[in-house]
């Protein structure tokens, strides 16, 4: 059983006809957008916290530890949240944390992108073992990359790769998606090793959606995973929900 009826009308219609995009045409920004708000002042507080790393990836790795040590993670399904009023409220989801380090790495002239991915909704079936008709069967996620060094440097590569025995991530108990970039490679494509390695999550992609310029273009195009009745009715409790927790904290 899963919850089609519960995704927007936007993201079944669109996702069916349009075609992904290649990734050569699709540059990135570094320009301020309706949800990363990086002319914000709080924004801007944190980029200058970064600003004097010595490299741009150093100063990406401290933004993601300071957002994922002050951003409690919650399952909030507002998409289009601006990144200033998730570090006001000091709670997001995953895709809410990403969008704030995409913000940041904006102000310190990082110039980002997103790559579209529909990913099975059996992917979260672990955080809701009892909520598995609710959940859809498939969600869009933004997955951020930066421009670093003439390169796209996808956010699961932030960091240094795990050894090839480490653990992988379950997205079970209090570590989420954004958490465990910092301790294991997350990838969506196969990786050249073998099957069930920490970074290959390939097989919960249903569709490569390609490349955008930013997650506002993205969410314009696709629409968000939830249809806005849903968002309107399950944002109250699942936007206090704490990743991890079995209720919602208040």
């Amino acid at each position: 059983m899963t919850s089609r009826l519960l995704m927007s009308y936007n993201a079944q219609a669109k996702r069916a006809r349009v075609p992904a995009r290649e990734p050569a045409g699709v540059v990135g920004s570094t320009r301020a957008t309706a949800i990363l708000d990086h002319d914000d002042p709080l924004v801007g507080a944190l980029a200058r916290r970064v600003s004097s790393e010595a490299t741009p990836r150093d100063a990406l790795r401290t933004a993601h530890r300071i957002i994922a040590r002050d951003v409690r993670p919650v399952y909030s399904v507002e998409d289009l949240r601006r990144v200033s009023r998730t570090l006001r409220l000091r709670r997001g989801s995953c895709s809410q944390r990403m969008a704030a380090l995409e913000a940041v790495a904006r102000a310190v002239r990082v110039r980002t992108r997103v790559r579209g991915l529909l990913v099975d909704g059996t992917f979260w079936y672990p955080r809701f073992p009892r909520l598995k008709p609710f959940v859809p069967d498939q969600v869009l996620l933004a997955w951020p990359e930066f421009r670093i060094s003439g390169a796209w440097v996808p956010i699961g590569e932030l960091f240094d790769a795990p050894a090839p025995d480490g653990d992988g991530f379950a997205n079970r108990g209090g570590e989420t998606l954004f958490d465990a970039i910092a301790r294991t490679g997350v990838q969506w494509d196969t990786c050249g090793t073998a099957p069930g390695t920490a970074c290959d999550l390939s097989a919960h992609v249903v569709a490569d959606l390609g490349h955008f310029d930013d997650r506002d273009e993205l969410f314009e195009r696709h629409g968000q995973t939830l249809c806005r009745t849903a968002r309107t009715l399950s944002e109250p409790v699942l936007g206090r929900w704490s990743a991890g927790a079995t209720r919602p904290t208040h």
